[in-house]
């Protein structure tokens, strides 16, 4: 869940030296976008099986590994597919219409008339405005209208990014229509609207991944490598395979784990947290970061699928020498990198008092059944493996030349 775009197509960026795999981390965003997960979100089957591979690839690569389990309210989920029809038109899901987060639940589909918001009345109607903001809800309600009718945008393939983590849902129905049909709604006031929306708000079960490689002794640097696991989640009759966010992030955070745990030095620590509950808010995160010694190192990769015009990076908590290790590594490597939000598992840890950064190298068809394993570049792969990398090396240097922690 990042703010980086994936761009333009990147310029060839420097491999990461020593044996790093494209192959192997492409196989791993194979493996964690295929069927058998159901898209990865937190508490479901899928979820819960992606943790215990991803716990087994660990102990493979020779952690020490625990699995930690957290409480999570407020996930939406869909019991089946919404449904819309105006007039004759039945409208395609996450196509030409998708639930809103604030929505109320309807179970079974329901009718009434459309009707446009200057309509003296809209009782029983279903009502096409610009936005569901405090004051039309309010009348809304007061009116006992049928539901909403709010405009939005798709993505450059013509989808609804899906999310599972909001608001608390209101009292009246809100469904968003895909804005180039939303326009033509004022024409086709007094056509009948039905629809259902079976969207429930659950209280489910995450579970982080930790693996251990090597703990710090003394004072000496400890790193955490960071990436979040889940998903939002298949729709019940539409994939979403969640191979770009971030199947590829969790691809980077094991290669380069395989790599730096071969030849770490002696006092060094080194861990992995595989992250659940980023798409309900980051839950994992919050419950992981306040477990953390003082002074950890923390990298987070959230999107590795295809590096544009520059990696986005945002760096947080008392991340000076963090942030000055990402930019000579980005100058060894060749990486380009640009400051970018990163709502991502990084600002958790930053708010807990660690230095911490986000990095993000895109990820195209976000959140939509189009994020499949072969948008994914194995060049953007290798570039952040070799960013993570020079990063941690670059850490290893000034610490032995201090004599301590950085």
């Amino acid at each position: 869940m990042t703010g980086a775009s994936p761009g333009p197509t990147a310029a060839p960026a420097a491999p990461a030296r020593g044996g790093a795999s494209a192959e192997r981390m492409l196989a791993t965003v194979r493996e964690l976008a295929a069927d058998v997960y159901t898209g990865r979100r937190i508490g479901t089957p899928g979820g819960r099986a992606s943790a215990a591979w991803l716990a087994d690839q660990l102990r493979t690569l020779g952690a020490t590994v625990r699995l930690d389990e957290f409480e999570v309210a407020g996930v939406k989920e869909l019991q089946a597919t919404p449904t819309l029809t105006i007039g004759q038109q039945a409208l395609v899901h996450r196509r030409d219409f998708a639930e809103q987060l604030t929505s109320a639940e309807i179970p079974v589909p329901g009718s009434g008339l459309l009707a446009t918001a200057e309509a003296e009345s809209w009782t029983g109607r279903w009502v096409a405005v610009e936005a569901a903001d405090q004051q039309v809800v309010e009348r809304a309600c007061a009116d006992k209208a049928a539901g909403l009718l709010v405009p939005r945008g798709v993505d450059e393939a013509g989808w609804m990014p899906k999310m599972i983590a909001g608001p608390p849902a209101g009292e009246i129905a809100v469904l968003s229509v895909r804005a180039g049909l939303y326009a033509g709604l004022a024409r086709r006031a007094g056509e009948t609207v039905t629809a259902s929306i079976p969207l429930r708000t659950v209280a489910t079960t995450g579970a982080n991944v930790y693996g251990v490689f090597a703990a710090p002794t003394g004072s000496r640097l400890s790193v955490l490598l960071t990436a979040h696991f889940d998903g939002v989640g298949d729709d019940p009759q539409q994939r979403h395979p969640a191979a770009a966010d971030n199947a590829s992030g969790v691809a980077v955070v094991l290669e380069v784990a395989r790599l730096l745990s071969a030849e770490l030095p002696p006092a060094v620590g080194l861990a992995v947290a595989l992250l659940d509950g980023e798409e309900a808010g980051a839950r994992g995160s919050a419950h992981h970061a306040p477990q953390l010694a003082a002074g950890t190192f923390v990298l987070n990769v959230d999107g590795a699928a295809r590096l544009g015009a520059a990696a986005a990076v945002e760096a947080g908590g008392p991340a000076e020498l963090l942030l000055a290790a990402v930019d000579q590594a980005g100058r060894r490597t060749g990486v380009p990198l640009r400051a970018g939000p990163m709502a991502s598992d990084n600002r958790r840890y930053a708010a807990a008092g660690l230095p911490a950064i986000g990095i993000g190298m895109g990820m195209p068809g976000y959140q939509t059944p189009a994020e499949t394993p072969d948008k994914v570049e194995g060049r953007t792969l290798l570039a952040a493996a070799a960013l993570i990398r020079a990063t941690v090396d670059h850490l290893i240097e000034t610490s032995a030349q201090l004599g301590e922690t950085p």
